[in-house]
């Protein structure tokens, strides 16, 4: 039974499912934004939602900047210039942001071959992040009621 077993296997090896978490993310770091979106690549769901925990895990430390999380990014994804592109573009980008930092999103048509279903793994763009919302000044004036024998009260 696989009660309380938390990751998922992917059917590979130990050391051959690291290199694959590891090597979606610096891919998914790499990639070139366009105008439309972020940094995003395409990969199987299930991947995907591995991939995405470490992916957090990294913006989070490139988010602090300092020499130790510097190294601590380096000994979880050994690659350097995904590393490089994490502390000096990607993390800055999100420094307002407390966590969800990527999006998974399904496609509807199957990996040709497999019949595998396809996702796309993205960075959330900030374009996208929404803004506290400024409200306008509003001024209510009283309204003037037309005088009826309703509104005068007579004293006797």
């Amino acid at each position: 039974m696989r009660h309380r077993k938390a990751n998922r296997k992917l059917g590979r090896r130990t050391s051959q499912r690291k290199a694959l978490i590891r090597n979606l993310v610096a891919s998914l770091f790499l990639a070139q934004p366009s105008e439309d979106h972020a940094e995003r690549i395409h990969t199987t769901p299930e991947k995907a939602k591995v991939a995405r925990r470490l992916a957090e895990q990294l913006i989070t430390l490139g988010k602090k900047g300092t020499l130790a999380a510097r190294r601590r990014a380096l000994q979880r994804l050994p690659n350097k210039a995904a590393v490089r592109k994490l502390f000096a573009e990607i993390a800055p980008r999100y420094t307002n942001r407390q966590g969800g930092y990527t999006r998974i999103l399904h496609l509807g048509n199957r990996r040709i071959g497999d019949d595998a279903p396809q996702a796309i793994f993205e960075l959330v763009g900030i374009a996208e992040e929404p803004e506290t919302p400024v409200r306008p000044e509003v001024t209510v004036e009283p309204e003037d009621k037309p005088e009826t024998e309703a509104n005068h009260k007579t004293e006797e």
